[in-house]
């Protein structure tokens, strides 16, 4: 990547208009993190540790769980140690690190939640086939491009953006380094640069939306033909969690990156949710309505010690 830059620092401004409540945003946005942490790290303690859970459906959710617990990682471990009364600045190096892993882990989510439709997709419309279509093999793969392809998709957007010169300005009007903010320090025309970024990031959420799209059209047509009442209820079930992280993680990134009139604030306070808010969700979501999970998260959490009589009573 070329760097023709004189800026090697930059100043984090944080949340636009919070001045003076810094003590209460780090108390907020710490607990928000811990319960993140917390809540992803059981999803996953309770799949790991129960064979019964080693399914397809439960793997991506642990690939989902593992992005959860980096994705907040990327900006909310510097966000905090500035509200807490320390330096804003960050390195270019730094920088251009946060905007990569904050895409990379982004895309890689947008790509997991398409394959987690068509894993629900292939469940309910193919169940006789399911074990076939769905192997260790092909599981695998379908991971693999995830994270492959959210790569290049993030390395393609990090080069767009920092193979601009920035040699004037060196305040970033935000909490973190993305791409709207960083184009506007930029000591040159960007205005192709940002069409191209708008068509990038906004073809890829839509392409893999659609997609997600056509596999719950063919799932709730397929739903609508069983017969029995139990038999819809426990497909829809299985669904519903899906289609509520689906909605939680794509109602920001159109908010953000879709609208033509950007407004600092706004952006802020819906990156906050999308940053921290919807992975604290995620565990419960998949979790709160699922007998299994929480069945094998009480077994772990007894060998570990724990006795958690809560989890007894909602069973």
């Amino acid at each position: 990547m070329r760097n023709a830059s004189v800026v090697t620092m930059f100043i984090l401004l944080g949340i636009p208009h919070t001045e003076d409540l810094e003590t209460m945003l780090f108390v907020l946005f710490l607990s928000f993190y811990i319960f993140t942490l917390i809540g992803n790290l059981l999803i996953l303690l309770a799949i790991v540790s129960s064979t019964r859970l080693h399914t397809p459906m439960y793997f991506f959710l642990c690939e989902l769980s593992t992005c959860d617990i980096f994705f907040p990682s990327v900006s909310s471990p510097k966000m905090l140690f500035y509200l807490s009364g320390n330096s804003r600045a960050i390195s270019y190096a730094g920088c251009v690190s946060q905007l990569f892993f904050y895409h990379f882990l982004g895309c890689t989510e947008c790509f997991l939640y398409t394959v987690m439709a068509y894993d629900r997709f292939v469940a309910i419309c193919y169940p006789l086939r399911y074990t076939i279509i769905m192997s260790h093999r092909a599981c695998a793969l379908l991971a693999i491009g995830t994270s492959f392809f959210g790569c290049i998709q993030a390395i393609f957007l990090t080069a767009l953006t920092f193979q601009l010169p920035y040699c004037g300005p060196n305040e970033v009007d935000y909490y973190f380094c993305d791409i709207p903010v960083m184009l506007k320090l930029a000591c040159a025309d960007t205005s192709a640069l940002e069409m191209v970024g708008f068509i990038s990031v906004g073809l890829m959420p839509l392409s893999c939306f659609l997609l997600i799209l056509t596999s719950y059209s063919r799932i709730a047509y397929s739903i609508l033909q069983i017969r029995s009442a139990e038999g819809q209820q426990r497909a829809f079930s299985t669904c519903s969690a899906h289609l509520t992280a689906i909605l939680l993680f794509y109602m920001p990134v159109v908010l953000i990156y879709l609208r033509p009139t950007p407004s600092p604030w706004m952006d802020a306070t819906v990156q906050i949710l999308n940053n921290l808010v919807t992975p604290m969700l995620n565990p419960l979501i998949y979790s709160l309505r699922n007998k299994e999970v929480k069945s094998s998260l009480r077994k772990a959490l007894r060998q570990l010690g724990f006795h958690p009589e809560q989890l007894q009573r909602d069973e």
